[in-house]
């Protein structure tokens, strides 16, 4: 299973972003009413950061700072890990528990196709597991054309 089949199923597919301009609680208010845990930053459409409720726990709430005047590009993460479509779904969730991360842009040639998180990861892996075994399960049981 690849990237681009979680891509393919997810039932969100649109791209959040947010500019670098925009002030941390902009950001943290689209990230609220969109129930998602991060925000791609990009600029002229090219991604060049990503903000996280963890970059905000730790560079806004905890440090005191006032999240209407503090910036995005402040204190979003710079450096970007992303897959591209043909990633295995393993790879993936290698690189997110190696790197500590929820979330991984999707980057073809570039160009921004998505995002994934570790629970769209673990669903599909998930939902994979149980075909595998109920197929298994009619088989064993002699329901499995043969």
């Amino acid at each position: 299973m690849r990237i681009k089949d979680i891509l393919g199923n997810k039932e969100i597919t649109s791209i959040y972003a947010v500019s670098p301009e925009a002030t941390v609680f902009d950001a943290i208010s689209q990230m609220a009413d969109r129930n998602v845990g991060a925000m791609l930053v990009t600029r002229e459409g090219k991604l060049i950061g990503i903000l996280t409720e963890r970059d905000y726990l730790r560079e806004v709430a905890l440090q005191g700072r006032d999240s209407r005047q503090t910036s995005v590009s402040s204190i979003m993460s710079r450096k970007i890990i992303y897959v591209d479509s043909e990633t295995s779904v393993d790879e993936a969730m290698n690189i997110m528990t190696d790197k500590r991360i929820r979330h991984l842009p999707v980057l073809d040639d570039e160009r921004l196709s998505g995002v994934v998180s570790i629970g769209d990861l673990v669903k599909a892996k998930t939902e994979k597991q149980e075909t595998h075994i109920r197929t298994l399960e009619a088989y064993i049981a002699g329901q499995y054309p043969g």
